[in-house]
């Protein structure tokens, strides 16, 4: 499990964080083949086109192919597409997608395409447990709006165990990186998880462990976070308090908002600048609200001719 702490005063746009992850495959201590210490490939089934099934050509790169996986895993993901075969179709997706950005995967699929049971060879569906590339766990929030912001933050993690009597594979002890791209949308809250099942630590006698990103908000030097709304402290004198004032508030994108008071303000009152907050993640075209919360520093003396004026201009108050 991963902290992810993003900063606060950009949790209005995009972030595309990529993660570079070691892996290491399972084997056994005897080095010995078995059916267990098969190497997972999750390589074309017969019928399928995977360069068709993200829209590409074979001579992708794998910077074309990121960027095509991206825009088909958002248009058909379950959580959003509510059509009878788009979970199937978002499988299909990502397995087009961890074949086609492995280069040993994709050689061999490059190579045999939809011959290689007609080559004697076992089928490539057999090699794999049926399961997404990845599932994106986020309560109900989600969005598809593009990247608009694309800060690149790796972490690697260590992975055990090794294949064993594979050619193909990683000799045992040996290691593999893997980069895994962190979409944060716009608005997501603290404590919202993206899981990537299987990609985690793996054993001889187990399969791969998930790896699950958990975003923190990392604190703000003059906003606090609440749900979407995001609140500001104004501090007033006590002489602005009683006679009224204007306080220029700062917003996300770095304007000044002129906020006049013309009434008295005590201590703790609250006035909202609305849909100057955070989007919100269901609907990223609208925003909460930034909430001015007011702080009124009293002085810590009076001189006694003042405190004499005051009490005369209080007293028909």
């Amino acid at each position: 499990m991963v902290l992810i702490w993003t900063q606060f005063g950009v949790k209005h746009k995009n972030v595309n964080v990529k993660c570079k992850v070691r892996v290491m495959h399972r084997g056994d201590s005897s080095g010995s083949s078995s059916s267990q210490d098969t190497p997972c490939l999750s390589i074309k089934p017969p019928g399928k086109d995977f360069y068709k099934v993200l829209g590409v050509s074979p001579e992708s790169n794998e910077d074309e192919i990121k960027k095509a996986y991206r825009k088909m895993a958002l248009k058909f993901h379950p959580d959003k597409n509510s059509d009878a075969d788009a979970e199937d179709k978002f499988k299909e997706i990502a397995e087009a997608y961890e074949i086609l950005t492995d280069p040993k995967k994709r050689s061999i699929y490059d190579q045999f395409g939809e011959e290689g049971e007609n080559e004697d060879l076992v089928p490539f569906s057999s090699f794999c447990h049926g399961s997404d590339h990845f599932d994106i766990f986020f309560g109900n929030d989600f969005d598809s709006e593009d990247d608009l912001f694309n800060p690149f933050r790796r972490f690697t993690f260590s992975h055990v165990g090794g294949f064993a009597g594979y050619d193909g594979g990683l000799p045992r002890g040996q290691s593999e990186e893997k980069v895994l791209n962190v979409v944060v949308k716009k608005g997501w809250k603290s404590g919202t998880k993206i899981t990537f099942p299987r990609e985690g630590d793996e054993t001889p006698n187990n399969t791969p462990a998930d790896i699950t990103f958990i975003l923190r908000d990392k604190e703000h030097t003059q906003y606090k976070r609440d749900g979407s709304n995001i609140v500001y402290t104004a501090k007033i004198t006590l002489k602005e308090a009683l006679c009224g004032c204007t306080v220029n508030v700062p917003t996300l994108d770095n304007r000044m908002m002129p906020l006049p008071c013309s009434d008295v303000i005590k201590p703790g009152a609250v006035r909202r600048l609305r849909g100057e907050g955070l989007p919100l993640p269901k609907s990223p075209s609208q925003r909460g609200d930034l909430v001015v919360e007011f702080q009124v520093l009293f002085p810590d003396r009076i001189p006694p001719q003042s405190r004499e004026i005051i009490k005369h201009s209080l007293a028909q108050c």
